[in-house]
């Protein structure tokens, strides 16, 4: 299968010799909205995006996964990755003036780790922490129980990004404020919206690997919530907007071919799209059963269908950008219809209704496919559609059961669904273990497939020499092809359309677009 020719996701880092220009507002649509805006307790891509200009991380990882001073101007690890030593900047401030110090860090830290902060995912980042200790101002020092050797990649991303400790004593609910060091302030955060968020004119302390050096370019960003493609490609087109995500597939190669428009895309690192399989209950406690699902579904034509050749289809569960991605998976599955019906037939669904879906022992073959509706955008729910023809063929019901997010929360908590599907975004393959790890089941995190039996091997890994972490990551992929735990679909990837005029953006190792040295050249 070919795929369109996609721009360099470098394209934009290089201004040409041109001089950056400050000020004006940066308008950016958006093609998925977010509940929360905290992004301690989200996992939420979209909250990644806004809240990496607000909130600062203690460092930073550059294009190229080297790590640069940012909050903390220097570290120290000792020699088994239990003891993390940190540095701080001095002089930094939050924007409501207080000071950015060991205590505030080390209060951010003991918040994301209280259970009664439900911060799932950020505390998958920090991983299994003995103890947070802020023996003086500057400095910060976690300690680990066992080795733990993704924490410098975990505290690069705006998850673990630092947050004023006096906003977060006194503020009862953060789902819809934030206050941080970085080089803009939150003015307004509205769900169904957007944000707008304001530039701090004594910023200075921005990360190691950027540009330039002081307060961002834009006086303003103000990103707008346009959930319908036709909108969003008719904002940029016309010029309402600078930039969007999520550049509609169908409209991929005219965006291209625009003289005034270009599409960079960065491909995701981390856990490609895909179907995850509830093993805890109903049809896909048989394995068999479970193969049959991911060998009745033909990846490439659904992702084709949906994507118009404009992402790779998956042949893994991670993507080939994540450190020890194993890459000889492909060829152990795939779409196989005989396969299909030969294990449904073997797990003893032989019976057929009139409409050729599947029986046993009175029970029809239905499986429900549960997804938020604000978050799944149209391409995904076009490939959904696609899979539910597919697999009709081998005699599977699939339902697709739109909710919003706080009935697919109240859905997954309650194990009342037979898949969901989902991607994060992470180099680093710990990402594993948020998804796969029996500690993360719904409601305590995102392994949807509920299961438990990659728990040690998980557990393992993330304190293991290189080597070893390779071995393990490479059986923990192979077992969850094997055991159909999931279904990958597709290669996820930022896609973001602009004007030519829009100028230094560069790019997060979360695939992310970074707006801080961003300008428009007039």
């Amino acid at each position: 299968m070919s795929f369109l020719s996609l721009a360099s996701a470098h394209a934009w880092s290089a201004s040409e010799g041109a001089k950056p220009v400050d000020g004006g507002i940066l308008k950016v649509g958006l093609g998925t909205d977010t509940a929360i805006i905290d992004p301690s307790i989200t996992g939420s891509s979209i909250t990644a995006v806004i809240t990496r200009n607000i909130v600062d991380s203690l460092v930073g990882q550059a294009e190229d996964n080297n790590f640069a001073p940012w909050l903390a101007e220097r570290w120290e690890i000792n020699g088994d990755n239990t003891v993390y030593t940190f540095h701080l900047r001095p002089g930094v401030t939050f924007s409501d003036g207080t000071p950015l110090d060991a205590a505030a860090v080390k209060y951010n830290f003991d918040r994301i780790l209280d259970p009664k902060t439900t911060s799932s995912y950020a505390k998958s980042l920090l991983g299994p922490v003995d103890k947070i200790e802020a023996p003086n101002a500057n400095t910060v020092v976690i300690s680990y129980r066992q080795s733990f050797a993704p924490l410098l990649q975990g505290l690069s991303l705006p998850y673990l990004g630092i947050q004023s400790s006096a906003y977060l004593q006194k503020t009862a609910s953060t789902t819809n404020t934030v206050v941080g060091s970085g080089a803009y302030v939150l003015d307004s955060f509205v769900k169904g919206s957007g944000s707008k968020l304001t530039r701090r004119a004594d910023y200075n302390w921005g990360p190691g690997y950027a540009a330039h050096k002081g307060p961002a370019h834009f006086n303003e960003i103000d990103f707008k919530y346009l959930p319908e493609a036709s909108v969003r490609l008719g904002a940029l087109a016309s010029g309402q907007v600078d930039a969007i995500d999520a550049v509609p597939p169908a409209n991929f190669r005219s965006v291209q071919s625009n003289g005034k428009l270009q599409v960079v895309t960065k491909e995701n690192p981390g856990v490609t799209s895909a179907f995850f399989l509830n093993i805890s209950k109903g049809p896909f406690q048989d394995v068999k059963v479970r193969q049959a699902f991911q060998s009745a579904v033909n990846v490439a034509a659904a992702v084709k269908a949906a994507y118009f050749g404009t992402l790779k289809p998956a042949d893994n569960i991670l993507g080939p950008s994540t450190l020890y991605y194993e890459p000889r998976l492909g060829g152990k599955w795939g779409f196989d219809l005989a396969k299909a019906n030969r294990l449904l037939d073997e797990a003893g669904w032989r019976e057929k209704d009139a409409d050729g879906t599947r029986k046993k022992d009175g029970q029809r073959l239905t499986l429900h496919y549960v997804y938020d509706s604000a978050q799944v955008g149209d391409s995904d729910i076009t490939l959904a559609q696609a899979a539910q023809y597919q697999v009709r063929q081998a005699g599977f019901d699939l339902q697709l059961d739109p909710v919003d997010a706080g009935g697919f929360t109240a859905r997954t908590n309650a194990n009342d669904y037979d898949l969901v599907s989902l991607y994060y975004v992470r180099a680093e393959p710990d990402i594993l273990r948020t998804v796969f790890h029996s500690a993360y089941a719904p409601p305590n995190g995102a392994n949807y497939a509920r299961i438990s039996s990659l728990d040690e091997k998980l557990s393992k890994a993330i304190g293991a020499s290189d080597a070893e972490r390779k071995r393990l990551y490479a059986e923990i992929q192979t077992e969850i092809i094997d055991q159909a735990y999931a279904v990958p679909r597709y290669v996820a990837a930022y896609q973001l359309g602009a004007s030519k005029k829009l100028l230094g953006i560069s790019w997060a190792t979360n695939a992310k677009p970074n707006f801080y040295d961003a300008w428009l050249n007039p």
